[in-house]
């Protein structure tokens, strides 16, 4: 099991670093993907393929370096995303698009590229980084949400088509970690003349303190560890604090006014 080849989008740093490097240290062989590798010269944790996630040209090149190196790839972990905040009134549409291209197209575009290597070995696993947050519609994150709660679904779909294949897909939806994803996350403008002006502000501070408190990023590695030795994985996992998973359960038991009257007390909205 653990010498098996390991693809990780977005494995340059945060989530997909710290899954890079337990796997590795587990004793997979280790890829993982990058926009930009003249960016990354001094990173020497494992080997990093040159890969942008909406561009299908780069997908194809990164997946025939690996197998020219390797022979086969047995798992993808689709971990690249981007975040993004704002009212969704006032987030440009361009926005939104990159969001989703990199949130649900780009892991469509991985899948798609790797579907007929996986087919030929009869064999692969698939597991989709999705979000917490996609479980719900947050305020002022509904288009990470949308997009990540679409990668679920989709997700569902995959599974069914691919099974007789041999092919398992699954979901992982984290909760708050500490990474650098709140550095390159879109943030529609924060506008005083904006009848969201304080509710998103005070939204965006709340969001900022999550991240400062959040967990390490290994909780999630150990996670995809665990997922990956499993005969039959499960649909969809969870890993974060005991709320934000406890939340998820809420969700599916409650009336939705009453799950939405939580999550207005939580926002002070």
């Amino acid at each position: 099991m653990n010498n098996k080849v390991v693809l990780v989008t977005g494995g340059s740093s945060g989530i997909g670093r710290a899954i890079g490097n337990y796997l590795k240290e587990k004793g997979f062989s280790v890829y993982g993907t990058t926009r930009n590798l003249s960016k990354q010269q001094n990173f020497e944790d494992f080997e990093l393929l040159e890969l942008d996630v909406t561009k299908p040209e780069t997908i194809q090149n990164a997946i025939d370096t690996l197998l020219q190196k390797e022979g086969v790839l047995d798992i993808l972990i689709n971990n690249a995303g981007v975040g993004i905040t704002g009212p969704i009134e006032e987030t440009p549409n361009e926005a939104i698009l990159h969001a989703f291209e990199t949130n649900f197209i780009g892991p469509l575009n991985m899948t798609r590229a790797v579907l007929p290597v996986m087919r030929k070995q009869r064999g692969g696993t698939v597991i989709n980084i999705t979000s917490i947050a996609g479980k719900m519609g947050l305020p002022y994150r509904g288009i990470y949400s949308a997009s990540k709660g679409a990668l679920d679904i989709a997700t569902e779909a995959l599974r069914l088509e691919t099974r007789e294949f041999g092919i398992r897909f699954c979901t992982l939806a984290p909760g708050d970690f500490k990474t650098n994803i709140a550095a390159g996350r879109y943030h529609a403008p924060l506008q005083k003349q904006s009848p969201y002006y304080d509710a998103y502000g005070a939204t965006l501070h709340m969001i900022n303190e999550d991240v400062d408190q959040a967990g390490n990023p290994i909780e999630v590695a150990e996670k995809v560890y665990k997922i990956i030795r499993k005969t039959s994985p499960k649909i969809h996992y969870k890993v974060g604090s005991p709320m934000q998973r406890f939340s998820v359960f809420l969700k599916r038991i409650l009336p939705g006014k009453v799950y939405e009257k939580l999550l207005r007390n939580h926002y002070k909205l």
